[in-house]
């Protein structure tokens, strides 16, 4: 048995997961193999456009800040061959899996990911191409243009914001149930404030740790009521998912 499957045995904790459904499936179940039940509450809903890219010839790479991003460019094109530039982990292995064969990860946010494009491409090699969705965190464009690339962006989703809760996550969330809520971008962090403000339910978050991918999505949640709000080391999943560890053995160590 794993040391996390001991330390979430002893603990059971629920999390609340705010991501668009298809990350978030993914989670619970990396959530569930370390004990932890999970609510699935997206804050965003993934809508794709049926968008027609622009000719690739003359691209020299493609530029995904989401995995949401990879697979609508895979239903857009059928194009393998360009190199793909991943702003983390989660989109890079999304684009492998659907079929791209030059992945690179910068690790971390868009920032990381200008600057690993700064590192490994010149800009008189052809223009870059983003596949974004109608809502993008940073300036991915700016940055780059600054460093003399042409960047287009083509819109190849839409995230649209939830209008409510659920009534059983209201009803977890009035109730103090839920341990942890997990959030992984400022927009579904300031989504979610105001769905719950709008409720009337923020005194039950008085029992729950926010979890956060990074300051800018922890700032979002500002006001709100949370017994504690953490953010990971580092701005990808993984870095979430050892904050949640060890949050999970610090609940462990407290006497019942």
């Amino acid at each position: 048995m794993k040391a996390h499957d001991d330390i979430a045995s002893a603990v059971p904790m629920l999390a609340l997961i705010t991501r668009p459904r298809d990350e978030a499936e993914a989670l619970a179940a990396l959530l569930a193999e370390r004990g932890i039940e999970a609510i699935v509450e997206p804050m965003i809903d993934i809508v794709e456009r049926k968008a027609v890219l622009p000719d690739l010839a003359g691209v020299q790479a493609i530029l995904c800040t989401s995995a949401n991003g990879v697979r609508a460019l895979a239903r857009a094109s059928d194009e393998r061959g360009v190199p793909v530039f991943a702003v983390g982990e989660a989109t890079a292995r999304e684009a492998c899996a659907t079929g791209f064969r030059a992945v690179e990860s910068a690790g971390g946010n868009v920032d990381d990911l200008a600057r690993l494009v700064r590192q490994r491409l010149r800009p008189t090699d052809g223009k870059l191409l983003h596949a974004a969705g109608s809502d993008v965190a940073g300036d991915l464009t700016a940055l780059l243009n600054a460093a003399g690339f042409t960047v287009e962006r083509v819109v190849l989703y839409e995230a649209r914001a939830a209008d409510t809760l659920t009534p059983a996550t209201a009803r977890s969330i009035d109730d103090g149930a839920i341990d942890l809520a997990l959030f992984f971008s400022p927009r579904t962090a300031t989504i979610f404030k105001r769905l719950v403000e709008a409720a009337g339910i923020a005194g039950g978050l008085a029992a729950t740790v926010a979890v956060s991918i990074s300051r800018a999505a922890d700032a979002a949640l500002a006001n709100l009521p949370f017994r504690e709000r953490a953010i990971a080391a580092a701005p990808n999943q993984r870095g979430l998912l050892e904050l949640i560890g060890a949050l999970a053995a610090r609940q462990a160590k407290v006497p019942s």
